[in-house]
């Protein structure tokens, strides 16, 4: 997949162009369902599928004290599209110059750069430009006097709900993991990298990999069974959210994971966790010893519910 940093490198891309526009925090099944589109309006007509999205997320630099938690940092959210085989993702800084630019000068920039651009695809809803002044309509006036085709996709709905970010959210702070899992047509996942932590878990006898979240939502603090992927490798593991109460005198939050059947270092590694189950809450030990014991039995539970669902 190309990588783009700037709508003028569209014009390296063979053409028609087929762009699915949106924020895409989640990648979930109604980003998909833009993104699919794109694909197969682009393999139909022998072109290129280019994927448009924003970095940082558009709230943080317009509204930055109400900015959700992510579900997707940039780095995650490329990952996953990557793995929808798209020919190629723009990521354009979104800056407060660019939240300044009206909605038919962004549409303008991305035709005069693609060679051509023949199709656009987006939510139904989604609105872009200064004060959100571009909606499907706009697009529609364009397409007719640009010579591109624009297709607007309606909200998907799983179990009755509708899809989007707000909603995954919501069912991932409340803990609702499969919720999260049926929205997004995957299981929660979160992208971490690693960062030194105080070895307490190689002194328990279970070395953790301490991990620093890009501005992630997390489910509710407790240990989960989960699977990590970094650099196409993929493990079994344990993993503790919260204030290690026992050992770390609950001063602050900490994501600790241990793998089952690794060792070996990873500082400076992104892992990309997937949340398999919850295990338990987190709780105070009366010392290291039950604490150990207990981080075992973690071990086993999670080592057998992860070879079940395998």
């Amino acid at each position: 997949m190309h990588i783009l940093h700037s709508i003028a490198e569209l014009k390296e891309l063979p053409g028609p162009i087929f762009l699915a526009i949106g924020v895409f925090d989640g990648v979930h099944l109604g980003h998909r369902a833009v993104i699919e589109r794109a694909e197969r309006d682009a393999t139909a007509n022998h072109g290129t599928a280019v994927v448009v999205t924003f970095d940082p997320h558009p709230a943080r630099v317009l509204r930055p004290e109400a900015a959700p938690l992510l579900l997707t940092a940039t780095r995650h959210k490329a990952q996953l599209i990557k793995k929808l085989g798209v020919d190629a993702l723009l990521i354009i800084p979104f800056t407060q110059e660019f939240s300044l630019k009206d909605a038919r000068t962004f549409i303008r920039e991305l035709h005069e750069a693609s060679q051509p651009l023949r199709g656009i695809c987006v939510g139904h809803e989604w609105s872009f430009g200064h004060r959100r002044s571009g909606n499907l309509e706009l697009l529609q006036q364009l397409g007719d006097e640009w010579g591109f085709d624009e297709v607007g996709i309606p909200a998907v709905q799983r179990d009755g709900m509708v899809v989007s970010s707000t909603a995954i959210r919501q069912a991932v702070a409340a803990g609702d993991l499969e919720m999260a899992a049926r929205l997004l047509g995957r299981p929660y996942t979160v992208l971490g990298t690693v960062v030194e932590g105080q070895q307490l878990g190689r002194q328990l006898g279970f070395p953790t990999a301490n991990l620093s979240v890009h501005s992630e939502q997390l489910p509710p603090d407790g240990v989960y069974a989960v699977v990590v992927e970094w650099e196409g490798r993929q493990e079994k593991g344990v993993l503790n959210i919260g204030l290690r109460p026992t050992v770390g005198a609950g001063l602050s939050r900490t994501i600790e994971v241990h793998l089952l059947d690794f060792s070996g270092e990873l500082y400076g590694m992104d892992l990309e966790v997937t949340f398999r189950d919850y295990l338990r809450g987190e709780r105070k030990f009366s010392g290291v010893e039950e604490l150990r014991e207990q981080i075992l039995r973690d071990a086993n539970e999670a080592r057998k519910r992860l070879n079940y669902q395998k």
